[in-house]
């Protein structure tokens, strides 16, 4: 799987070297609040060990998802976030960044780079993503990018069960969007 690489961060496969890391910046409320519950919560000491060998690695083996771990160009040994992609009918993008991280644009940088990566390298015609409908943040990304409001309802998150959005966009409403920014 190839490496991504933005104006500021590196998209990097996530490999079992990367648990140790992911140990120590993910489990943060702040980060797991309004991620699916199938995050353990509190989060266990081989937490991030279990979800690399277990879950992300034979999912990237199937070609069933991908995941990339966020790393500043500057210090590309830091990982600072993930956001991951998977074949489904919804929930086809998911991503978390260290809190120090945030407020500077950086996940709709890596959000620009994954949406190509799924429709121009994987060829995808749609993608979809649900969020909870707090996690202004998010929404946020989502608009700003072009993703339309397809529906509503509730979803189990490591925080409880909460309203829940889905968004979408098709791949030529992505290649106009980019269009406009060029």
């Amino acid at each position: 799987m190839m490496e991504g690489r933005t104006e500021r961060l590196v998209l990097r496969p996530v490999e079992l070297a990367d648990a140790a890391q992911l140990q120590v910046v993910f489990p943060q409320w702040e980060i797991v609040r309004f991620l699916m519950n199938v995050v353990p919560w509190p989060y266990p000491a081989d937490g991030a060990l279990v979800y690399v060998r277990d879950i992300a690695l034979p999912q990237m083996e199937r070609g069933e998802a991908w995941h990339f771990t966020l790393r500043p160009v500057a210090e590309p040994a830091r990982l600072i976030g993930a956001v991951s992609l998977k074949k489904g009918e919804v929930d086809n993008r998911g991503f978390w960044l260290s809190p120090e991280w945030q407020g500077q644009g950086l996940m709709s940088e890596a959000c620009v780079w994954i949406n190509d990566f799924w429709f121009e390298t994987l060829g995808n015609e749609v993608l979809r993503v649900s969020k909870a409908v707090g996690n202004t943040a998010s929404r946020r990304i989502s608009e700003k990018m072009g993703m339309r409001l397809i529906g509503h309802g509730e979803k189990e998150y490591v925080s409880g069960k909460l309203a829940s959005e889905i968004f979408e966009i098709t791949r030529e409403e992505w290649r106009a969007w980019k269009a406009q920014r060029d």
